[in-house]
């Protein structure tokens, strides 16, 4: 980093922040990315990554500013790209325009992309940055910055729970915890990743169909996934309403019956024995066949046994926790076991609290992701 940031340029860093997230569900794998250009303390234009394949949020603040651009000041939330990709480089328009100053939050981890910090400061460009650490810098890109560091799915854990951390009042009972707001958000979340999860308990008892609808869609639906060890699920069930447009894969055992496996697919599902302990399927061995499917992001939606399987196994990286204000007392289904409990310790806040409705939304991100 260049010299420090001053408090005006936290305040545009984080304007950039705020404007990049617009880019929520249209702009996956790519990151989420603001521009803010400032000139003489006041903005002159500002952008951000609007959609897959199009032009970055540096290219859309220049265009906005015009000749303004020159002498400016580019607040970016992520180290502008250094290679010609769908677009060329972000780091060579910003030089081109004339901008005297670049204040970046998050480097670039890209192989290819990365370097356009030391490119723009090669140039003669004063360059700040990279600002964030490297948790604040995931925290708005989790999903882009796990995959170029690790080549694995970034997989996401979201539970609704009661206060006392209840997500059903029993084992097998379909279970409201949180409102309406609440679900809007859950389905404006699922919008922004590659897949959603679920086990079989939960495909079973809440018959859920796991697609976007109370939000706009997003780039392309996600896929769902179901752990069905067994194979077996009624043709009657809500997940294969929409299986002609929204892809269902169903995970099974090596041994799972012929004839199950037959009535999935002829309902329009694609199925994928693999590995398994008892009735256990590999999770690992789920995860790295999404990864051939080109599948990047997982939000996996519950319930209590795949939460715990994951959260024991060291594969989630981010926690999405809904809190309801009600109890459902001794006899409701835990959150977390015993053993899960422990991960706690690798978990920090990535997110300021949020409300929707009379629910309060607390997202954790694990250090080592």
């Amino acid at each position: 980093m260049s010299g420090e940031p001053t408090p005006q340029d936290l305040a545009f860093l984080e304007r950039a922040r705020l404007i990049a997230r617009n880019g929520w569900g249209r702009v996956q794998p790519n990151p989420m990315v603001g521009c803010v250009l400032v000139r003489d303390g006041a903005i002159v234009a500002e952008g951000f990554h609007q959609e897959f394949g199009g032009p970055h949020a540096e290219i859309v603040a220049l265009e906005r500013a015009l000749t303004s651009a020159e002498g400016a000041t580019a607040y970016v939330s992520l180290e502008p790209c250094n290679h010609h990709g769908k677009t060329p480089p972000c780091s060579g328009a910003l030089r081109e325009a004339g901008v005297r100053r670049v204040v970046f939050g998050a480097a670039d981890p890209g192989e290819e992309s990365g370097g356009g910090g030391d490119a723009l400061r090669a140039s003669g460009v004063d360059v700040v940055g990279p600002v964030w650490d490297e948790m604040e810098a995931r925290a708005e890109n989790p999903a882009f910055q796990h995959v170029a560091r690790h080549g694995t799915p970034f997989v996401a854990l979201k539970l609704a729970m009661s206060l006392d951390g209840r997500i059903a009042e029993r084992p097998g009972k379909k279970t409201r915890i949180t409102g309406i707001d609440a679900e809007h958000e859950v389905h404006r979340l699922r919008s922004g990743f590659d897949a959603v999860l679920v086990g079989a308990g939960t495909a079973r008892t809440d018959d859920p169909r796991l697609t976007v609808r109370l939000v706009h869609p997003g780039r392309s639906p996600p896929r769902r996934l179901v752990l069905l060890p067994d194979g077996v699920l009624t043709p009657e069930a809500a997940l294969f309403t929409d299986v002609a447009d929204v892809p269902l894969h169903v995970f099974c055992r090596l041994d799972a019956s012929e004839v199950a496996i037959e009535h999935l697919e002829d309902a329009g599902a694609h199925v994928h024995p693999v590995a398994h302990a008892g009735n256990e399927l590999d999770l690992d061995a789920v995860l790295a066949v999404a990864w051939e499917l080109g599948i990047r992001s997982i939000l996996c939606e519950g319930g209590a046994r795949l939460a715990d399987s994951l959260l024991r196994g060291g594969r989630v990286n981010r926690l999405y926790l809904f809190l309801a204000p009600t109890t459902l007392g001794a006899g409701g289904v835990a959150a977390f076991s015993g053993e899960s409990r422990l991960v706690w310790d690798g978990f920090a806040p990535a997110l300021p609290p949020a409300t929707f409705g009379r629910d309060t939304l607390l997202v954790f991100d694990r250090g080592d992701a």
